[in-house]
């Protein structure tokens, strides 16, 4: 078989895991903090399709793999929760919203060991390199879902920490950009490939190899 078509399969279903680990760490947040919401839905599992979203996990990819757009990200089905269940009223949805990403740096921090162990563990440079996308989808979703704009992560976060009228203001904006549902969402794939794409690159290349050690 064609390598590139086997790194190509490798690499997407890198990204579904990673995208289902990030969703599945919301919901388990969330049951910790008090709401059973994701648990009774059947949603504490790492099974993909209890997490595929035909937009974000299948159309987008393809999508951006197809046209070259140089950036390969999507989402699943959000985890659903009841942020009036959480028992930290204040910080709840902030510790939900942050568990998607911080579990990512998690998985992309142990990967990345392993890649500078890889000499006393004898590993093949396809092997390495297998483990290198694995970091660097990782730390991708990270980035990608802490940039603050609604519905990513980075919003919930950001209005936790904001004075209470901006965070009203904030999140009326959430509310709105919920309420117009894929528009809002094509928009801001179309605003952060073609405006955010550069900074963006570059600043997973700088976590890339801070966890490395090596460049992209």
């Amino acid at each position: 078989m064609d390598p590139a078509i086997i790194m190509t399969t490798i690499t997407i279903a890198a990204l579904v895991m990673s995208i289902v680990i990030h969703e599945v760490a919301h919901g388990f947040m969330a049951n910790f903090l008090g709401d059973p919401t994701a648990r009774l839905s059947g949603r504490l599992t790492i099974n993909p399709i209890s997490h595929i979203d035909i937009v974000g996990s299948i159309i987008v990819p393809a999508l951006l793999y197809i046209s070259h757009a140089g950036l390969l990200f999507g989402w699943a089905k959000p985890v659903p929760y009841n942020p009036y269940n959480l028992k930290n009223q204040r910080w709840g949805e902030a510790l939900v919203a942050a568990a998607g990403p911080g579990t990512n740096i998690i998985i992309a921090l142990i990967f990345s060991v392993v890649i500078r162990m890889n000499g006393s563990l004898g590993g093949t440079p396809a092997f390495v390199e297998i483990l290198g996308y694995i970091v660097y989808i990782n730390i991708l979703l990270a980035c990608f879902n802490m940039i603050p704009i609604p519905p990513l992560d980075g919003s919930k976060i950001l209005a936790a920490v904001l004075p209470y009228r901006l965070e009203m203001k904030y999140r009326e904006l959430t509310a709105l950009v919920e309420q117009n549902g894929i528009m809002a969402t094509f928009v801001f794939i179309f605003f952060f490939v073609y405006i955010l794409q550069q900074p963006f690159s570059a600043l997973v290349s700088a976590v890339y190899t801070l966890f490395v050690g090596t460049s992209l």
